[in-house]
């Protein structure tokens, strides 16, 4: 009797155990690359190098995680490696904005200066 106790109990923390493992997290890894090529489509080598490195660097240790079958650590490496890309591409499209912005500005400077020397 002890001994179908013992199984029963080792076997349920098997259970247990192989049912908390982490998956792979191979579309989380998908996503942040996809949110890399997003952000450099958006201009973030340019506006945002810091983040771009950043987001590639972390998502080169989530493929290194993921060799090791670190999975919990992939995971956590890939979601970073997109919020860095977001961010990004979040700075990037913020700095077209103001650039556009600024050059909006600047035209309407202009006109107004064209139609001030004109009514003179």
């Amino acid at each position: 009797m002890k001994n179908i106790a013992k199984y029963t109990i080792g076997l349920a923390a098997a259970l247990v155990l192989g049912c908390a493992s982490t998956p792979p997290p191979t579309e989380r890894i998908a996503i942040s690359k996809v949110a890399i090529d997003n952000a450099v489509s958006a201009g973030g080598p340019e506006f945002a190098p810091a983040e771009m490195k950043s987001a590639r660097d972390k998502l080169a240790r989530a493929n290194v995680a993921m060799a090791e079958k670190d999975y919990a650590g992939a995971k956590w490496l890939a979601e970073q490696s997109q919020v860095d890309a977001d961010l990004a591409a979040s700075k990037s499209r913020s700095a077209l904005a103001q650039k556009a912005a600024l050059a909006v500005r600047e035209d309407g400077r202009v006109l107004q200066e064209e139609l001030d020397r004109k009514s003179k």
